[in-house]
């Protein structure tokens, strides 16, 4: 069940928009969804002053845990090694997906079955297994369904979000033998519990993300509502835990601030249904548990984005999906149309580290700026902020100052480089703006029509019949 999906938003981010709002379908889906969890958010936050002081304390534990990161993940890795974890580090997809094929070939594993992990979305995890002869089973309901339609997730908490019940039951009839269609909900999460279920105990590995990675004590953290996450992480004899280098925290009590802050803004819970600390292997004379543990820290580009003081805020995000549920792009277009891993505005600012500016520049412009992602985020990212700067580095000339990371310029061409520099030139010397000014009110009728993707959506830009000098001039007595 191959899920590979091309990166290419700069060559055809437009199309696939433009496609999405053709559905009306889809259009409508996504509205009922998103107004949902809104609302379902809102109810769990009824005290404003509360909702600040804790959205205070998240962003504080994140902005202190980034601003100590060298020295908490020699500090995790010496505490997991202790606890009998044994950690991997890998600079890009290619060496995790290398390092976790290493380990499944060593335990001559057949299977992995999956835990939720946006981790393992990005680096193409389940495509590398499968290359290698590998089955990778998605274990979590929703990833179960995407995987059954040879799909991406749409959203990072709930990836078949875009599915309707009448999608799933065609799907299940058509890959599931001997499934009859039913449009019960309750129906289908059976029918998909009872596939799944007798794959835990057939698995080799189990595989799992990881939501918080705690320093102090050597413990991954790693929330759920389904039991499958816990039923990976211990069933098979071997699990395998991937995550980002941010996901790193100093201290254990700095965990139930941040869990309460991403269930609530993810799905409108206060706690989800299962929390699980994972700190080593099956010790001597207990029963259950894996007989190895792994954690693969993964850098893929997150070093980039730490690198810069602005750009740092990114890896502050704890994976709630608050910015996408709120955002009215998203809302209109779906997860699909951004063509990367990570949707929504939290995509658009995280992706370009992950696979280089040059093929995500469009996704920082497919924002209105309107701020209600930084509104609700729980940990104060200033997302609005963050894609200024990268529509500035988009545009920035090479070489420059402004050109800090890589793909920078990418959205430079000579036509609009031009443009400005005439504009520039136009504005800059008084005798010049005003013979140009002059010369354009009086030729407004030879105004063009089509004026790019200004006149999609909006009436042509047309000069006034007279400059404000003019109009002062005859309001002179």
């Amino acid at each position: 069940m191959s899920q590979v999906i091309s990166f290419h938003p700069a060559k055809d981010f437009k199309a696939r928009s433009r496609s999405a709002l053709d559905d009306p379908g889809q259009r409508k889906n996504f509205r009922g969804a998103m107004d949902f969890l809104q609302a379902k958010r809102s109810s769990q936050f009824p005290d404003q002053e509360e909702l600040q002081s804790l959205r205070e304390l998240g962003a504080q534990i994140r902005r202190y845990s980034l601003a100590h990161l060298p020295r908490l993940l020699e500090q995790l890795e010496t505490k997991l090694i202790a606890n009998g974890i044994q950690v991997h580090w890998a600079q890009n997809g290619d060496e995790a997906n290398a390092i976790a094929l290493a380990i499944a070939q060593r335990v001559q594993a057949r299977r992995v079955i999956k835990g939720k992990s946006m981790v393992s979305e990005e680096v193409e995890f389940n495509h590398a297994m499968q290359a290698a002869g590998i089955e990778a089973l998605e274990s979590d309901m929703g990833e179960y369904i995407v995987q059954l339609a040879n799909e991406k997730p749409s959203h990072i908490i709930m990836p078949a979000i875009h599915k309707t019940k009448q999608q799933i039951a065609e799907l299940f009839t058509q890959k599931i033998p001997g499934v009859d269609y039913t449009e019960d909900v309750d129906a289908l999460i059976q029918i998909g519990r009872r596939e799944l279920r007798r794959k835990f105990a057939d698995a080799d590995i189990g595989l799992s993300g990881v939501n918080f990675a705690v320093a102090e004590t050597g413990s991954l953290c790693l929330i759920e509502n389904e039991g499958n996450g816990r039923m990976c992480t211990t069933v098979p004899r071997v699990h395998i835990a991937m995550t980002g280098i941010e996901k790193v925290v100093e201290k254990l009590e700095h965990v139930p601030p941040l869990l309460s802050l991403l269930t609530r803004s993810a799905t409108g819970q206060s706690i989800t249904t299962y929390v699980n600390l994972i700190s080593g292997p099956r010790r001597a004379g207990e029963i259950d548990g894996p007989q190895e543990v792994h954690l693969i820290l993964l850098d893929n580009g997150r070093t980039q984005a730490y690198a810069d003081e602005q750009l740092r805020a990114t890896l502050q995000c704890i994976r709630c999906g608050a910015c996408m549920n709120h955002c009215p792009v998203y809302a209109r277009i779906g997860g699909h149309a951004y063509g990367t891993t990570y949707p929504g505005p939290i995509g658009a600012i995280i992706s370009p580290h992950m696979l280089g500016l040059e093929s995500t520049y469009p996704l920082a412009f497919a924002s209105t700026l309107c701020g209600a992602c930084a509104e609700v985020c729980p940990v104060k990212i200033p997302i609005p902020d963050l894609l200024v700067r990268l529509r500035n580095e988009a545009q920035a000339r090479p070489g420059s100052a402004d050109a800090t990371l890589r793909g920078s310029g990418a959205a430079r061409t000579a036509l609009v480089s031009a443009v400005w520099r005439l504009w520039a030139l136009v504005y800059s010397r008084l005798g010049l703006y005003r013979v140009t000014s002059w010369f354009m009110s009086r030729g407004r009728a030879l105004s063009p029509t089509e004026q790019g993707a200004w006149t999609r959506s909006r009436t042509p830009l047309i000069p006034a019949p007279k400059r404000l000098r003019d109009l002062l001039q005859e309001r002179k007595p």
